[in-house]
């Protein structure tokens, strides 16, 4: 049996990740935000659709939870995990809505927003982003491709150089690892 498909991934995967290597200055950044927000006792806001939905969940329990050291727990909610707020929010507002009413809601100057789209333009998280800088929130983003009108709503945007979805998502995993594992080594006092 063949493999052509599956080596062609990981052949894929390399060349990206050697491309987003040149973006650790960027995901230095965004380590430095969230810290400086969390040492400053506030919180992190996260979403994003689909698989990128997952992985503001994922972060989200590495701050709360721990990544690799104990520590504290940290501050992190992903607005995409209360059932009852997407499909209210949605039914009597808009989808458009789903996160930028959390953010309204639960923002305060001095969070950060974190908004992860791999294409830059879901109109959910660009209403959320809009939503925090009205709350005085810093705006952090993950996104691919040319990094869309997120880009534009960003204090610190990570733009992954593919137009693979699947690539996109990958790195983005990696680099906020490398956030979480920035943070967990900080000291942290109970």
């Amino acid at each position: 049996m063949e493999w052509d498909s599956i080596e062609s991934c990981f052949e894929d995967h390399q060349k990206v990740w050697e491309q987003t290597k040149a973006l650790i200055p960027v995901v230095g950044q965004m380590a430095e935000i969230c810290a400086k927000a969390l040492r400053g006792g506030h919180k992190l806001l996260l979403c994003g659709n689909g698989g990128s939905a997952a992985d503001a969940q994922h972060i989200a329990a590495e701050f709360v939870g721990r990544f690799h050291r104990e520590r504290v727990a940290l501050p992190a909610i992903a607005l995409t995990t209360d059932t009852s707020i997407l499909t209210s929010v949605g039914n009597d507002y808009s989808y458009d809505d789903v996160f930028a009413r959390q953010v309204e809601a639960l923002g305060q100057a001095g969070d950060v927003f974190w908004g992860i789209t791999t294409s830059g333009n879901s109109a959910n998280v660009l209403k959320a982003a809009e939503m925090a800088h009205k709350k005085g929130m810093t705006v952090i983003a993950s996104l691919g491709k040319d990094g869309g009108k997120m880009a534009g709503l960003s204090d610190t945007a990570l733009i992954i150089p593919s137009e693979s979805t699947a690539r996109i998502q990958e790195m983005h995993i990696l680099c906020a690892h490398s956030i979480c594992e920035y943070i967990d080594e900080m000291e942290w006092s109970r």
